[in-house]
């Protein structure tokens, strides 16, 4: 459950916390990184070919800036993430800028490759409301019982909180 208080860690950045306050260790403990089959990783809607799959990338690195996917032309994108093998998605990270280019929503569906927009306009298994977090501590919670058997995963980001485009840092 959140406990609803703010954080600011003084770098002009603030969220609220999770139900994983330990995300900085979890996130390395427990990093799904290496069960990524990237090479099959697509991105929809990326203005840079490829570039959808910079984002995944290890925990150690979620700060790294210098890699991105940003929208082409509005500011949904969507991800089709296979698996190596089955998986159980315990929490996810998404770091984006403090600006408003940042993502606000999330819409999570397992097992359902190769899905196209009309498809994640459909029901999501689940949903998040996103805060900005430029510093990839935010880790939102997916069902465990939804996702306790995954070997593909399509995240999909409908909105941002105002901007033309959305730009995303990291995903993990």
């Amino acid at each position: 459950m959140p406990h609803g208080h703010s954080h600011d860690h003084g770098r002009g950045c603030s969220h609220e916390a999770t139900d994983v306050d330990n995300a900085l260790e979890m996130g390395i403990e427990y990093s799904l990184y290496t069960k990524i089959d990237i090479e099959n990783t697509e991105c929809l809607n990326e203005e840079t070919d490829g570039s959808g799959k910079t984002v995944f990338k290890p925990y150690e690195k979620r700060l790294d800036s210098s890699k991105f996917v940003q929208s082409d032309g509005d500011e949904e994108l969507l991800f089709n993430v296979p698996f190596t093998g089955n998986i159980k998605l315990k929490g996810i990270i998404i770091r984006g800028s403090n600006d408003n280019t940042h993502p606000n929503r999330l819409k999570l569906f397992k097992n359902r490759p190769k899905m196209t927009f009309d498809d994640a306009r459909g029901k999501a298994d689940q949903e998040f409301e996103l805060t900005r977090d430029c510093r990839g501590e935010v880790e939102y919670s997916p069902k465990v019982v939804t996702f306790s058997s995954v070997h593909h995963l399509s995240l999909y980001f409908p909105s941002n909180y105002g901007d033309d485009v959305t730009r995303i840092y990291y995903i993990g």
